[in-house]
């Protein structure tokens, strides 16, 4: 597992150049034929459109990579968007460029100027979340340690799910594989030993401008 950025939802947004209609579509995908089934509604959505070009990165560490130009002069719609994708490090994400030809011919530079501002308008207009990898640690103490562990927990930061009281108290904790260790050591310090400490699966958690989306956990 790796961090990646993707994209959260759907999200769509439209400009004109030389009377020519741009609508840029952008979805979050982490599927080939999820994308390719989006393609298809998109293209029967904009049936009388000139052109309904795309690009689309998936995996997490961007296995998958296709663009099509749909007609236009080669490599001046499908690859800019991709381009545009992979420059801004985006992954498990579709964008579809609907065009409504105007009349005016834009050239080859103007084709892929304005094909890279349809994709770029498009996640614009979308949320751009971080996917980071977390492990999961389970830790579980008695009732006379709450206090410290709470606070521990807040003045250091870690993001956790709401504790669990049963016999003793658990909480879920998440960790970055970089301040595991010395967390551990903390917890253990702090507790006089009197913890239990379970590391289990790693997992993604979503950073929205940096900020930890908590209604994730």
């Amino acid at each position: 597992m790796v961090d990646y950025k993707t994209i959260l939802g759907n999200a769509v947004d439209e400009f004109v150049v030389e009377k020519s209609k741009f609508i840029g579509s952008s979805f979050y995908v982490n599927d080939e034929k999820v994308a390719d089934e989006i393609i298809k509604v998109i293209k029967k959505k904009y049936y009388d459109a000139t052109h309904n070009c795309y690009a689309y990165i998936i995996g997490e560490k961007s296995e998958i990579l296709k663009a099509s130009d749909d007609g236009e002069p080669a490599s001046t719609a499908g690859r800019p968007m991709l381009d545009y994708l992979l420059n801004i490090g985006i992954t498990n994400c579709l964008v579809v460029a609907t065009r409504y030809f105007g009349g005016i011919k834009l050239g080859t530079g103007g084709l892929v100027r304005a094909y890279t501002n349809t994709a770029k308008i498009s996640i614009e207009k979308n949320t751009i979340v971080e996917k980071k990898v977390y492990k999961k640690i389970q830790i579980a103490f008695n009732y006379n340690n709450i206090g410290k562990i709470q606070n521990f927990i807040i003045n250091k930061g870690i993001i956790s799910a709401p504790p669990q009281y049963l016999q003793d108290i658990t909480i879920d904790i998440y960790l970055r594989e970089d301040g595991l260790e010395k967390t551990k050591q903390d917890l253990l310090d702090l507790t006089s030993a009197n913890i239990l400490i379970e590391e289990k699966e790693d997992t993604y958690l979503p950073f929205i401008n940096g900020e930890f989306g908590k209604n994730k956990l």
